[in-house]
């Protein structure tokens, strides 16, 4: 007694018991480990793609400013600044927001006007294209980061 075939019903009782483990808080502290993770890779992938200025010597003006913009001019990694970050809830969507404060990103970003208004400066799209590659390869980074979770679960 208490066999089906080849399942013994203590098996699902415990397969039940490890999926009970899961309770909604743990739920949503695995979905902001997720987003975070995600937001870190974006994060690291538009700092490197951000130019760096270069300037003669006798001008004073020192380069980088762009790029140390998307971490607040913290010196930290990408992983740590954005471990601080605040996550916004709207019902099931998660959302971190991800800014560089500089006042000429945007110019950078998307291109701008010349100063005599006759010529155009492409745009360099650093964190446009930086989405993109993030948003095609997020599936497998999720569907690894689940598949290490529910292992931990069901040992």
């Amino acid at each position: 007694m208490g066999r089906f075939g080849n399942c013994k019903f203590d098996d699902l009782k415990k397969f039940q018991d490890k999926l009970n483990k899961l309770n909604e808080q743990q739920v949503n502290l695995f979905i902001e480990a997720c987003a975070k993770e995600l937001a870190a890779r974006l994060l690291a992938k538009v700092i490197k793609r951000t130019p760096v200025g270069k300037y003669p010597k006798s001008s004073g003006k020192k380069g980088g400013t762009l790029r140390r913009g998307w971490t607040a001019g913290k010196r930290s990694s990408a992983i740590k600044y954005v471990s601080d970050l605040t996550i916004h809830h709207f019902g099931d969507t998660y959302v971190i927001e991800i800014v560089n404060p500089i006042d000429y990103a945007s110019y950078v970003e998307f291109g701008h006007r010349t100063s005599n208004h006759k010529g155009w400066v492409q745009g360099r799209f650093m964190l446009t294209i930086s989405e993109q590659e993030i948003e095609s390869a997020a599936p497998k980074i999720l569907e690894r980061k689940l598949s290490k979770k529910l292992g931990e679960v069901f040992k």
